[in-house]
């Protein structure tokens, strides 16, 4: 024990840090390991991404996580150890191809993978759960971990979510410039990148590719899991009555703070559609609920963005920045703003929520509170994460 103190005390006074940062999103197809050099903290932090391994889940574990949505007990209990053996699998093999050893890295930031979600609701706390057992993780690669990020944030009052715009504004503030970056995973969110950690504007604008990948597998009957390069939308017209009626959900009118997942735009809003819209093609749904997407994230940025300032860019990020008939959506709607993928800006896609816990690690680790009360809605910034020796 008295070691593992001395790690951690070494760890926290060192200026530079090696960070393997683990995630898995809301789509849960993968886990993501970046493995970060990170220099100083706050403003004065600067990262540098060595090496990004991507390891997709098996079908079977896939299913494992879906079913544990809605329980039982029995298999979230066992899926958390079996999932945290698949992120120390995928932070073992990141190594491996990098040439680092694992005595070289300094902690492992793992985020876990979301099983439920609650936002803070009038009379009632927030509450969240992320499975992946981070002592397992602690056990297979014998590198220190940080996780569970989440829960202190929402033990201040806050939505627990989203996080990430910390480590976005660490990564993308400058002088005399309004960057809006756009990630779409499971969930869409954004983060207003301005020039002062206190004004940047951050919130879950409703689904990414959540209700598009569950249509998919739900109307090839499994033989798709994703609209790939959107080749169903580009065929399906737009139902215009199911795009009124989807862009009439309350979440679009929420005022931010606000955070929300698959247990409001998922599988049970998937279907309810295909039921009372059994006579229309799957491609016809497709290309709606695609639409959709884009026109949500829009709509967010006209309600909330817009009456504050214009971004000088949108910077897409997320595995829906690689389906071309939903960017080619959102570059119409957003024109004359510019929008860039982030590959533009030397961070792989996939890499980027990854990289971004790896940063916040290193704030934990360094005894800074890296939570934003603005967008959160927390009652004051804390310090993020459990530690695991």
């Amino acid at each position: 024990m008295a070691d593992g103190l001395k790690r951690l005390t070494d760890i926290h006074q060192k200026s530079s840090r090696l960070i393997l940062g683990l995630m898995s999103g809301t789509s849960h197809d993968a886990v993501d390991a970046a493995l970060v050099e990170i220099k100083g903290k706050r403003e004065k932090m600067r990262a540098r991404l060595i090496h990004h391994y991507h390891h997709p889940f098996t079908n079977a574990i896939r299913n494992k996580i879906k079913a544990s949505f809605s329980g039982p007990t029995r298999l979230i209990c066992s899926l958390n150890f079996e999932l945290a053996e698949v992120f120390s699998e995928a932070a073992i093999l990141c190594l491996k191809e990098s040439g680092i050893k694992p005595s070289e890295v300094d902690a492992i930031a793992s985020h876990g993978q979301t099983i439920y979600h609650m936002p803070p609701e009038k009379g009632r706390m927030g509450s969240t759960l992320q499975i992946g057992s981070a002592s397992v993780i602690a056990e297979r690669t014998g590198i220190l971990v940080v996780s569970n990020f989440r829960n202190r944030d929402m033990a201040a009052q806050g939505e627990g979510a989203p996080l990430v715009p910390y480590a976005d504004y660490l990564l993308f503030h400058k002088k005399g410039k309004n960057m809006a970056i756009q990630n779409i995973g499971g969930i869409a969110n954004v983060t207003l990148v301005t020039e002062a950690m206190e004004d940047v504007i951050a919130f879950d604008t409703g689904p990414g590719n959540s209700l598009i990948d569950e249509a998919v597998k739900v109307l090839t009957n499994g033989r798709l899991s994703m609209d790939v390069d959107g080749r169903l939308a580009y065929r399906g017209e737009l139902n215009k009555g199911l795009l009124d009626e989807l862009l009439s959900h309350p979440y679009l009118r929420k005022q931010p703070p606000k955070s929300t997942g698959r247990e409001v735009f998922g599988q049970a809003t998937v279907a309810d559609i295909t039921r009372r819209y059994h006579r229309a093609k799957k491609e016809d749904i497709i290309k709606t609920l695609t639409v959709f997407t884009a026109r949500s994230i829009y709509d967010a940025y006209r309600r909330f963005i817009f009456p504050k300032v214009i971004p000088d860019e949108v910077v897409l990020c997320g595995g829906g920045s690689k389906n071309p008939f939903l960017t080619g959506v959102l570059t119409d709607i957003f024109k004359p703003i510019p929008i860039r993928p982030i590959e533009a800006f030397g961070i792989p896609s996939s890499a980027k929520e990854a990289m971004c816990f790896a940063i916040l690690a290193n704030e934990t680790l360094s005894g800074i509170p890296c939570n934003l009360p603005q967008v959160t809605g927390a009652e004051r910034q804390v310090i993020l994460g459990d530690i695991t020796l």
